[in-house]
């Protein structure tokens, strides 16, 4: 064989060879590219179901209670500064200069008092609803989740009045969530009535 007839037959045979290795990989016959469905979203007004449902109302009229309590506790304190006051504009002149000081320093002790209460309560206040944000807000959770998946929606999320201009009212399922949490959560089931003392025999 020449030296031309076998340089021909070695390019013959690397010919396939590099057609296939050319050739782009190809999905397998009958697999189709994967289809994103449309997403179906709802939103929830968080804090209107944590203070709506009934365990809300409940925790929050105990916090109510306390505010009335703390109400009139300061109408007290701002009663005795006012008396102190009514006393040196009346008796102010007629008093000595160490019992004007004295006078004086009473109603700075009261106004010192006054604003340290009126703050000590304003912070435990915002504790109180912040523990119960929390604890309804967790709970909820899994509320929610439940309803997403009976109502096959691919994202809840919480209504923002500074974000959201407007939202679809039947987008809005806060009613549904709190409804959910009711029946999950009744109010005042783990309160167990108080049995009642046995009489004593005569």
């Amino acid at each position: 064989m020449s030296r031309l007839m076998w340089c021909v037959l070695i390019a013959a045979l690397w010919m396939p060879m590099l057609g296939v290795a050319q050739t782009p990989a190809q999905a397998p016959a009958g697999q189709a590219s994967a289809v994103i469905p449309p997403a179906k979203i709802a939103w929830v007004n968080l804090e209107q179901a944590i203070f709506t449902c009934d365990e809300g109302k409940a925790m929050l009229a105990e916090i109510q209670k306390y505010i009335e309590s703390k109400n009139a506790e300061l109408d007290a304190l701002r009663k005795d500064s006012e008396s102190l006051r009514n006393q040196l504009n009346v008796q102010g002149s007629k008093l000595t200069d160490e019992a004007r000081a004295d006078l004086e320093d009473q109603i700075e002790t009261k106004d010192t008092a006054l604003q340290r209460f009126q703050q000590d309560t304003q912070k435990d206040i915002n504790g109180r609803r912040d523990r119960v944000t929390n604890t309804i807000g967790k709970r909820m959770l899994p509320v929610i989740e439940k309803l997403a998946k009976e109502k096959s929606l691919s994202a809840v999320v919480y209504l923002n009045s500074s974000r959201d201009a407007w939202v679809d009212p039947s987008l809005n399922v806060t009613e549904e969530i709190v409804k959910s949490y009711n029946q999950t959560y009744p109010a005042g089931a783990a309160k167990a009535p108080a049995t009642p003392a046995p009489a004593k025999k005569p």
